[in-house]
Formats: C-alpha cells, structure tokens, sequence
C-alpha cells in the first residue's frame, strides 16, 4: 500500500493546480488555527468565562446554518475572484481586532468571527468545485486526505505559535498573523489556472439539498456525519473545562492538545486516499468514527498521557467521515450543482456541530464532564454501529423534506 499511496500522492503534488490548493491551505490553514485557538483564550483571559470562550468556537460555525443559501451564491460567482476576494476581506477585517483591549470591546471579536464563518463557507465551496473539475476523480480521495492533513497538520505548530503570541504578545497579534496569512492565500488563489464553468441557474438552494437527500451514497454518509459532528460540538465545549477542571493546567495548554490532535490528522489524512480505495466507504467512515468515539470518552480520564492519547486519536478518527463524505460529494455530484451540494453536505454535517457547540457552552456550567464525555463517546459509537450495519438498498426519490426539516 506505502508504494501506491507514494505514487498517488505524488501525482497528485505535481498538479500544479492541486499543488496552489494545498499550498493556499497550508498558508491559511496556518493562521485560522492559531486564530482560532487565541479567539477562546482572548474571550476566557478577558471575561473569565468557560461558557464565552466556547461560544466564541459557535460563533464561527453559526453561518454554516446558512450553508445552502450561501452554497447557491458561490455556485453562481466566478470561484477564482471568490476566493481572492474572500482573502483580502478577511485580511483587512482581521486587523480591527487590534481594537479589543477589555471585555466591554469583546463583541468585536464575535462581530468578526460571524464573517469569518461566513468567509469560510462561501470559500470551502467554491474550492470543492474547483478541485472536482481540476482534479481526476480517482484521485480526489488522495488530494481531500492531503487537504485534510494540510489544514489539520497546521494544529501540530500553529496554536503552539498562536498561544505563545498570545501569551507574549496579546491577542491582537494573533490577528494580525492571521491577516497575513488570509492576504498570502488569497495570493497563492490569483496564481489559479482554472476552467470557469457557466453561472449555475435554476434549482436554487433545493437542488443541493436534493442531490444529498436522494443519493443512496450520499445520504447515510452525510447523515452519520451530522451525528458525529453533533458529539464533536459537545466535545470541543469541554476543551476549557478538561484543560482547567480535569487536568489542572492554564487556558494555553489547549495548544498542546490541539497540537497532538494535528498528528493524528496528519497520519489519516496521508493514509485516507489508499484506505478509501481498499475499503467500502461505509467500512472506513465507520472505523474512523469508533476511534473518535472511544477517544473522547477517554478524555474524562484526569491524566495527562490518556488525554494526549485520547486527542490523538480524535484526529485520527474524526477527519476519517468527513473526507467521504466529501469525496462522495465530488464525485457523485454535477458540475452545475457542486457548490451548493457541498455547501448543503457541510451544513447538514457542521450544523450540529454549531448548535453541540452553544449547547455544550452550557452544559459544561451544569454537568460533570467526567459524565458528560463518556455519554457523548456512546452516541458517537452508536452512529458507527448503525452506519456499518445499516441496509445498503437503494434510497427513493421521494418526497424531498421541508425547509425547515432539511
């Protein structure tokens, strides 16, 4: 297998287009998490509140709820001048974090953190199509591995960089590193040479919405994804308290746990390709889910080396759902329609994400995470037990569910 994963990850390295991609990833992958990581401890340092610092991870996430809408936007802006454009934005709105000095200036940072999720949105769908046209299908398995590791791989230096600057320097220096690196990448997306489709017209947000609910591939794996991603939520809440509550140690020692997390990653996502060629999506969707799932039971142990292993593990397992899942999107989705499917298969994915994570803002101030975590372990278990065994008969067209169902 090393021989072949080799040589697809090589060819895939000397597409120049998917080489700009991952590069832009690397570069802005860099800066997002070293920002986000230092926007939790600006918030817990300013307002000495665990339930603020991870609101402040919702508030990101919050515009994935609008994920079809803003899906259908990019399916009908050119994607190159999307992206530059989103870089440069982001670049210049980043620098008026300098401003936030004292909790009464915090709502600045949620102000600019919306707009980032927004950014983010419209930018991971205009990229998903993108590469669906540049890349050769049989290697889009490899090149989303390779993504993954890139931007999950920045979380072995970037938020040990990003809670050292804090530490020294504050937080309006970790925003200014961030500005570089969105005006880098926005850079790197300008050198893009790539075929600009006709605008998409018609289906309007229904159509992503259709091509994921009616798919007999797409469905179950979207679908086990939103469950796993409702249990990450709930995890990722409790990061404040486990550092704080379980394991005794500063807000910035989040840096180091995100940083072994990275190598889990970092390990998936160079291995994902070669497995999702080997195995039936659903085997590997599954497999990755269990790890998650026993890791963050494992995090209610209160010892350093089980909560290193256990975060870990959590990167090995937890990218494994969303690399098929998107793989699929590409592969089984038409070219008019890629960017709104994607958006809608991360909003039905990430969605409970945003909601677990307002909610586990809350819990973590009435539950026990020591009883929490393993409950949340469970659900995520229960999910990978379904989808491995579920019935693989073809889904029906049917009735399309509702709006608000949707």
């Amino acid at each position: 297998m090393g021989a072949r994963a080799g040589s697809a990850t090589g060819r895939v390295l000397r597409d120049r287009t998917a080489g700009l991609f991952l590069a832009a990833v690397v570069v802005s992958g860099f800066g997002s998490s070293a920002m986000s990581l230092a926007a939790g401890i600006w918030v817990k340092s300013l307002t000495g509140s665990d339930s603020l610092a991870a609101l402040a991870l919702f508030t990101v996430w919050l515009p994935v709820l609008f994920g079809p809408v803003l899906g259908a936007l990019a399916d009908r802006l050119p994607g190159k001048p999307l992206l530059v454009g989103s870089g440069i934005v982001m670049a210049l709105l980043l620098t008026t974090l300098t401003a936030v000095d004292s909790a009464g200036r915090v709502w600045i940072l949620f102000a600019v953190l919306v707009v980032y999720g927004i950014s983010y949105v419209l930018t991971d769908s205009a990229e998903s199509a993108l590469v669906a046209r540049a890349v050769d299908p049989g290697l889009l398995g490899d090149f989303n591995g390779l993504r993954m590791m890139a931007n999950e791989g920045m979380k072995l230096v970037a938020p040990l960089t990003g809670a050292a600057l804090y530490t020294r320097f504050g937080g309006a220096s970790v925003a200014l590193l961030d500005a570089v690196s969105f005006a880098l990448a926005a850079g790197l997306y300008g050198l893009l040479h790539v075929r600009t489709p006709d605008p998409a017209t018609g289906s309007g947000t229904g159509g992503g919405i259709r091509q994921v609910w009616t798919s007999p591939v797409l469905r179950p794996l979207v679908l086990a994804g939103s469950v796993t991603m409702l249990c990450a939520g709930l995890n990722g809440a409790t990061l404040y308290a486990v550092v704080d509550r379980t394991l005794g140690h500063s807000p910035a020692y989040a840096g180091v746990l995100s940083a072994v997390q990275g190598v889990g990653s970092v390990t998936i996502g160079l291995l994902a390709g070669p497995l999702l060629r080997r195995l039936p999506e659903r085997v590997f969707t599954a497999a990755g889910i269990a790890v998650f799932a026993v890791a963050v039971g494992l995090r209610a142990v209160p010892y350093d080396a089980v909560a290193l292993v256990a975060c870990g593990l959590i990167g090995a397992g937890l990218p494994c759902v969303l690399i098929a899942a998107m793989t699929a999107v590409q592969r089984e989705t038409p070219d008019a329609l890629l960017g709104r499917t994607a958006a809608t298969a991360n909003t039905l994915m990430f969605a409970p994400n945003a909601v677990a994570l307002a909610l586990g803002a809350g819990l973590v101030a009435l539950v026990d995470v020591q009883v929490l975590l393993p409950l949340v372990g469970a659900v995520a278990l229960a999910a990978a037990v379904v989808l491995v065994t579920g019935r693989r008969r073809r889904i029906p067209a049917g009735p399309l569910p509702s709006s608000a169902e949707a």
